[in-house]
């Protein structure tokens, strides 16, 4: 295998050895919990955390994606999950402001638990990995180039909180698979 790849796939287990795996526990109780789920990401972020919600619709989970036109309004009973890597971004500091009003729980995942993002969150799930945040100078730790690492560790994450919650629902491969849209 290419030094490249193994430098890759070793910099994604350090991730998951640093990672809690209680606050991953708790973070599935929560979405288990929830009336509703709404899941917001920017940029790359986005498309892990849309892939996740195709994944929690397949359980036959209440969810949407922030900024499609069929996102419900979010409030007592329901749960916004972000994901914001480097701590902030305008967009998600608005939209959590508006979800806190609302009086939706807010799971944020983040790399920066410090950051702007975290303040506004009833958990936060540390993932901590390289992002946009310290990927310059000194602070850099990956071969990958700005918040890749993040974003990858993403996917690894939500795989392995689809398999947590599909033991914790008791949710069987055929009703996955029933759910699997047909217009493919």
């Amino acid at each position: 295998m290419n030094t490249l790849y193994k430098t890759a796939l070793s910099e994604l287990g350090t991730v998951f050895d640093r990672l809690s795996d209680a606050d991953v526990d708790r973070a599935c109780q929560m979405i288990a919990e929830a009336n509703k789920v709404v899941v917001f990401g920017g940029g790359r972020e986005r498309l892990q955390i849309m892939g996740f919600a195709m994944r929690l619709y397949h359980m036959g989970r209440n969810v949407a994606v922030e900024g499609d036109m069929t996102t419900p309004p979010v409030g007592k009973g329901d749960l916004f999950i972000v994901t914001v890597g480097p701590g902030e971004i305008s967009t998600a500091l608005a939209l959590l402001g508006v979800a806190k009003s609302a009086g939706s729980k807010i799971l944020v995942i983040t790399a920066q638990p410090k950051g702007r993002a975290a303040a506004y969150a009833d958990f936060v799930l540390h993932l901590p990995a390289q992002t946009m945040a310290d990927d310059q100078g000194d602070k850099k730790t990956s071969v990958l180039p700005m918040g890749s690492l993040y974003e990858g560790a993403l996917f690894v994450l939500f795989e392995v909180m689809v398999l947590k919650l599909v033991t914790m629902l008791k949710v069987t491969p055929e009703a996955m698979r029933a759910n699997h849209t047909n217009l493919e």
